[in-house]
């Protein structure tokens, strides 16, 4: 029989309670956590549990399709199959999963690129398209090898097309692939609704948005035009691999949006201006509508659907015509002469001048210490308020102009929209400028600039100095003149079309305003325009036209001369005077009013008007110009 002596039991013993004391505290700590995942964080695990076992598969809605005012489809989808990697799934080193990719399937140094920049906008989270457009051989390719990348699907996607590549570019815009930015901006779009609106469905499946309007009509109207997205719920293996479809939730496309604008009459103008910068806008008086929106040069916008090329950007960026550059909105040009019935109706409605007052014109007006010479040397004699429009007469409106002041000529002209911010259907809209004592006050930081000086007031006249407005503000401005006053919001769009009743809805706004004026003072200054295109500065240009057409040339410095004079060759080619026209037609009843700018060409009779006689006589008559080749394209 073996016996412990005490020490050694004690031992014994201790060690025992030690022991038991371990395996107590290990099992109350798994107790504990056992308490913990089961009981205190049931939900959350319960979530990724079923996370893991289930899997959200978007379903991107079709976007709506962009349709002119006569049925022609300027912005369309069409289908086609990509490469899909979800970036949630990539296990490893992104570059050599794409390197692997690249042996089966052709990938391109720029998809790669515009991948990366996806997965980086987004946090590596969500699904995007490595390589779009696959062939059916490198289909078959990948089907194959499919069970290689996880996470990697071909799947059929929807895609923007703008079928007439440049026309138009500035006024459609393009979408691209949205950005961490415009996730977070739709998001908030999504809450704030959400709070106004508690009842409204405004749910939207966000990583089944993966392309967004980035400029232009695409821009203004993407929450019209993407539809609201769905997606498929999926039951999936440890693998990943798709089980059985548990639920879904149908995306709902887009609608589509008509534009107000004839993508004819806007094709033909941009053929017209050929080789040279500017803008023009055409407006339907009646109603507002913009006919057509031309900046020129413009741009390809199918460029920028699915990332531009580095080189491709470049040339677009760097070139100094600015093919960019919204034109017609953003750019700001000093009037000219196309200001002259507007300052000849001001001294009309504010009692300044009658119709047969004249001035004696000597071909120059002094002021202080400095000339301002008229554009005729010697003059144009005795002149009345019609003889100065149809002529052009500065010196008649150099009078005037010191005679109403600035800030009498500012309250006139901005009801008539100069100097302010139209609300077109577009983003970034210039202001221009209009100016007043309080405008010069604001602007500039010195006292001695502040200062209003009385010579400054005399060039505004004639459309020159601190003069600056957008040429979608001169169309608007003859718009309300020759409307009778009536303000009516220019607007890009004329309808929103449900896909598959058809139905519309117009978004035609009713008159903003109404500018009060003499009956009679309007038809005076009407008269004199069509003057102008009878006797006037444009005569050769209009002459056996069908209809009667009111207009006003004008010619405007880009740089000061110094009283020097002016030579249009010799003169650097971005230094040249701008040749601007305004116009509406019929007389009589105006259906069309017209103005735009050609950069840099020099006098407006000869180089504006003309393309505004061609135009015209399309969008009234039908005629087609000889050296422009015919619409072969329209559907």
């Amino acid at each position: 029989m073996v016996s412990f002596k005490k020490p050694d039991l004690d031992s014994f013993q201790e060690r025992i309670h030690i022991a038991t004391l371990f395996v107590t505290v290990c099992f109350l700590l798994l107790v504990t956590r056992l308490v913990w995942l089961q009981i205190v964080s049931h939900t959350k695990y319960a979530l990724l549990a079923e996370s893991n076992r289930i899997a959200l598969v978007p379903a991107p809605a079709n976007r709506g399709l962009l349709i002119d005012r006569n049925g022609i489809v300027i912005g369309r989808n069409y289908s086609a199959l990509t490469l899909d990697v979800n970036a949630e799934e990539v296990k490893g080193n992104v570059d050599e999963l794409i390197d692997e990719l690249s042996q089966i399937v052709l990938i391109s140094p720029r998809d790669r690129r515009n991948f990366k920049r996806s997965l980086e906008d987004s946090r590596k989270m969500g699904t995007f398209p490595l390589r779009s457009m696959l062939t059916e051989v490198e289909t078959a390719r990948f089907m194959v090898n499919r069970y290689r990348f996880p996470g990697v699907e071909i799947r059929a996607r929807s895609f923007r097309e703008y079928p007439y590549n440049e026309l138009a570019s500035h006024l459609i815009g393009y979408i691209g692939r949205a950005s961490k930015q415009d996730i977070e901006r739709m998001q908030t779009e999504i809450d704030n609704s959400k709070a106004s609106d508690p009842d409204a469905l405004q749910t939207s499946f966000l990583p089944g948005i993966q392309y967004v309007g980035k400029i232009g009509i695409e821009q203004s109207y993407e929450t019209v035009l993407r539809g609201r997205p769905g997606y498929d719920e999926v039951e999936i293996t440890a693998g990943g691999k798709p089980v059985r479809t548990l639920s879904s939730s149908p995306s709902v496309p887009g609608k589509n949006v008509v534009l107000s604008v004839d993508i004819k009459l806007q094709y033909l103008v941009e053929q017209l201006y050929g080789n040279f910068r500017g803008a023009f806008v055409a407006i339907e008086p009646e109603t507002g509508d913009i006919l057509a929106f031309v900046s020129k040069p413009n741009f390809n916008p199918n460029d920028f659907v699915e990332g531009i090329d580095s080189v491709t950007w470049k040339e677009l960026n760097e070139s100094p015509q600015k093919p960019l550059y919204n034109r017609p909105l953003k750019g700001i040009y000093p009037p000219g002469s196309t200001y002259k019935p507007f300052m000849a109706l001001a001294a009309l409605e504010t009692k300044k001048r009658t119709p047969s007052q004249t001035i004696s014109d000597p071909g120059y007006f002094d002021f202080g210490n400095h000339t301002f010479r008229d554009d005729k040397k010697g003059g144009h004699g005795i002149v009345d308020m019609q003889k100065s429009i149809v002529e052009s007469c500065d010196t008649y409106y150099y009078h005037l102009a010191r005679d109403m002041g600035v800030n009498m000529m500012h309250d006139f002209m901005k009801p008539f929209g100069f100097g302010q911010i139209t609300g077109i259907d577009l983003q970034g809209e210039s202001k221009g400028v209009l100016p007043s004592t309080e405008w010069k006050k604001n602007t500039f930081k010195k006292p001695e600039q502040q200062k209003w000086y009385e010579g400054e007031t005399i060039s505004l006249g004639i459309g020159q100095g601190y003069n600056a407005f957008t040429i979608l503000q001169l169309a608007h401005g003859m718009a309300n003149l020759a409307n009778n006053g009536i303000v009516m919001k220019p607007h890009l769009v004329k309808a929103i079309e449900d896909p598959f009743t058809r139905n519309r809805t117009l978004t035609t706004p009713k008159e903003s305003y109404r500018i009060d004026l003499v009956p009679e003072n309007i038809e005076m200054i009407k008269k004199a325009m069509v003057e102008v295109n009878n006797s006037g500065t444009s005569a050769s240009v209009f002459k056996g036209t069908g209809y009667q057409v009111g207009g006003k040339t004008g010619t405007a410095q880009v740089f000061s001369l110094n009283s020097k004079e002016y030579h249009h060759g010799s003169t650097a080619e971005f230094l040249r005077d701008h040749a601007l026209y305004v116009a509406f037609a019929p007389a009589e009843k105006p259906t069309i009013v017209l103005a735009m700018v050609v950069e840099n060409a020099g006098f407006g009779a000869q180089h504006a008007a003309p393309i505004a006689r061609k135009a015209l006589d399309f969008y009234l008559e039908g005629k087609w110009p000889k050296e422009i080749p015919e619409w072969k394209r329209a559907p």
